[in-house]
């Protein structure tokens, strides 16, 4: 099964990386832009019997090594 996880920085958090990308956009004359964030996607292919299962092992997969719990929230998609 195809998972997707959408990992982002918890409200709060600074982002130096996206206030890069936001004065970045600026110099390149894109107005309107505010309050960039960056975050990371990973796709996997997980071998399981059912999509919970598949959720079940990726979300166990983000606790332990994709995501930075403390600072980040992420968001699995099972297709």
């Amino acid at each position: 099964m195809k998972a997707k996880v959408i990992i982002t920085l918890k409200n709060g958090v600074l982002d130096p990386q996206g206030k890069a990308i936001e004065g970045a956009l600026a110099g390149l004359g894109f107005t309107g832009v505010d309050n960039v964030r960056q975050g990371k996607f990973i796709e996997l292919d997980v071998d399981a019997a059912s999509a919970d299962d598949a959720r079940t092992r990726v979300e166990d997969m983000c606790e332990k090594l994709l995501s930075n719990t403390v600072i980040e929230n992420y968001r699995v998609e099972v297709e």
